[in-house]
Formats: C-alpha cells, structure tokens, sequence
C-alpha cells in the first residue's frame, strides 16, 4: 500500500507524459537528451523492443539495435525520464512472447522480425 502523497505524485507524473502504446516486437525511434559540458543535444535512438518491466512510474524498457560492424546495443530507459523528448513508433512487430532475448544470439536476416498487418 502506498502512502497517499506519493501515489498522486505519480498520478501528476504519468499524467503530463504523452506516450504512445507499445509492445514488444515494435520498432521505435526515441530522442534522448544528452548533456555534453554545458551543450544539450538530442541523440536519436532507434531499435526494437524487446521487453518491458514494471508498471507505474517504474516502469523501463529495453532497447535492441545493430550498430557498426553488426555489434548489438541494448539500452534500458524509464518510461517516464525527463530525457525522454521525443518517442515514435515506425512499425509494429508480429511476435507471441513478452520478452524477444533470443534476438540476442541472432544475427541478419534471421534476426527479423514480421511486421503486425492490421
């Protein structure tokens, strides 16, 4: 049971964030703000989402996209994070599990993923 402050808190939190929906298997491109000295850029970030955890203001997913030289890079960001500026999704992904980390050991083609037909 949380205290009665801290659950409007959160309440006022999620409510000002503007997040479209998503699932696991979708592409999405995020910008997060990155403070270099006293500069503030935007870097983009694009890949596949391969899981989410907690719910709430807690809550975190994780992102998966094939840099140079087929490297993969994996960031986890809060849902809700005031470096979160901007967030779309591209396409939607046709998969049957709630977490993809068998993506990790894939490379290629056979890393695709289908995309949802509407």
């Amino acid at each position: 049971m949380k205290n009665r402050y801290i659950a409007s808190f959160e309440a006022a939190q999620i409510a000002e964030k503007q997040i479209p929906q998503f699932r696991s298997g979708d592409t999405v491109r995020i910008g997060v703000e990155i403070k270099e000295g006293e500069k503030k850029r935007i870097q983009t970030f694009e890949g596949i989402i391969i899981g989410r955890s907690g719910n709430g203001v807690d809550a975190t997913f994780t992102i998966r996209k094939l840099g140079a030289n087929s490297i993969g890079v994996e960031r986890i960001f809060p849902l809700y994070s005031e470096s979160l500026k901007s967030f779309e999704v591209i396409r939607r992904g046709r998969v049957r599990r709630a977490k993809l980390n068998f993506l990790r050991g894939l490379k290629g083609k056979a890393a695709r993923i289908k995309e949802l037909k509407r």
